[in-house]
């Protein structure tokens, strides 16, 4: 018998919440809480251009190369302040702040985000679009985006103008693009946290965090490597990755799903197998994995697609053998979208979980002990839609939590 401890970052937001309940029952005193004030936000072009605006009006002016020379600047490109995808939306931002920068900011000359162009210590854009609730959260019904954008200075290390803006959720359009769309697997990868953090929880004159400036190479031919891949250059794209891994600072979750996908594309099914034992790797390495099952609605059988069905039997046996060679429990958790009464999504979401479970057990019967299953429902939803589409595919995830486990008396 096997009694799991559960110790990961999960399970300790919801200790804290049941905290919070015994405190209202009476444990301890709270003094009351001001009601957030409501968020001002405006329409998605207006709020892209306003946060634009700020970030360029006040960043301070840097002695260029030559006369009349304008200072580099490269995007990376904007993501989702959760996920790390990028999407239309985003992509729709980084135009429009291009083409602001040519029209009224001639001190910076926009450049391609390439590895030969990073290398030259440009100042740097980065820019997270995140779904927010009425109070500013990340829970809930999202209400708003909040737009934050970074102006960073590669040279000097550190952050140097900052804006954010809250833009309505009218015309925007949260689709991932090809890249993120396919990718399997979703993890907090380290570098993506570190542009996210870099964005959000600094101030001008902060330093950038170091393992974003440490791997920015590396996120420039990732970045070469996706637009190749979104152009539908497979073999391009392939090359791509397989360098970024070589390139220090490259062993990233984008670099391991791209390998994959377009190995896969390629009808190289062993190269794919064996990228895709490299996605698991780097998800348990990290404690934690989200795999994009698409099942059919309100059922726990994997939708009719052949194409897709056979990828789930590659990646259902990685994920058990890979497990298996290690030590430790799983939690296999079940999500869903926020679609529906939650008492219905979190019994689809533990019943998707268990089958899941038996899955793997199938395939690794020592897996038959070490394994536990959760169902969430729509309560840790990372996009928040409730469109059960493309656009929060992500939501309807299935996690693999690694957790200790002790072998009771």
């Amino acid at each position: 018998m096997i009694e799991i401890l559960k110790k990961d970052g999960v399970r300790l937001r919801h200790l804290v919440a049941a905290g919070v309940t015994m405190t209202l029952l009476g444990c301890a005193s709270t003094p009351p809480s001001t009601p957030p004030a409501p968020i001002e936000s405006v329409p998605f072009s207006e709020a892209v251009l306003k946060a634009a605006n700020t970030v360029f009006a006040n960043a301070p002016a840097k002695p260029a190369s030559g006369p009349g020379a304008a200072q580099p600047l490269v995007i990376d490109p904007l993501i989702d302040g959760l996920t790390g995808a990028e999407s239309v939306a985003t992509q729709s931002m980084e135009g429009k702040i291009v083409d602001l920068v040519k029209t009224k900011y001639p001190k910076f000359a926009v450049k391609e985000f390439s590895a030969s162009n990073v290398s030259k210590s440009p100042q740097v854009l980065i820019g997270t679009f995140t779904g927010v609730n009425g109070e500013g959260k990340t829970a809930g019904v999202r209400e708003s985006f909040r737009i934050c954008l970074a102006l960073l200075d590669l040279e000097a290390g550190k952050v140097v103008s900052k804006a954010r803006v809250f833009a309505k959720p009218e015309g925007v359009d949260i689709t991932p693009t090809p890249f993120f769309r396919d990718s399997p697997a979703w993890t907090p990868d380290p570098v993506t946290e570190a542009y996210i953090k870099t964005c959000q929880a600094t101030k001008p004159g902060d330093p950038i965090f170091p393992v974003y400036l440490e791997r920015i190479r590396a996120a420039a031919l990732l970045n070469e490597a996706i637009t190749a891949y979104d152009n539908k250059q497979y073999r391009k794209a392939q090359g791509l990755y397989a360098t970024a891994l070589q390139t220090e600072g490259g062993n990233q979750l984008r670099a391991y799903n791209g390998l994959y996908l377009t190995s896969w594309k390629l009808g190289d099914r062993r190269q794919a197998t064996d990228a895709f034992a490299k996605v698991v790797d780097h998800g348990l390495t990290n404690q934690r994995l989200g795999v994009k099952f698409l099942f059919r609605p309100g059922t726990t059988e994997f939708i009719g697609d052949r194409a897709l069905a056979g990828q789930y039997d590659v990646w259902l046996a990685q994920i058990a053998q890979r497990t298996a060679q290690r030590d430790g429990c799983l939690e296999v958790e079940g999500h869903t979208s926020r679609t529906g009464p939650e008492p219905v999504n979190e019994r689809l979401s533990l019943r998707r979980a268990e089958y899941v479970q038996r899955r793997l057990a199938a395939d690794a019967p020592a897996l038959g002990t070490r394994t536990v299953a959760a169902g969430r429902g729509s309560q840790e939803t990372l996009v928040g839609s409730g469109t059960d589409d493309l656009r929060d595919a992500i939501d309807r995830r299935v996690e693999f939590n690694v957790i200790k486990c002790a072998t009771s008396s």
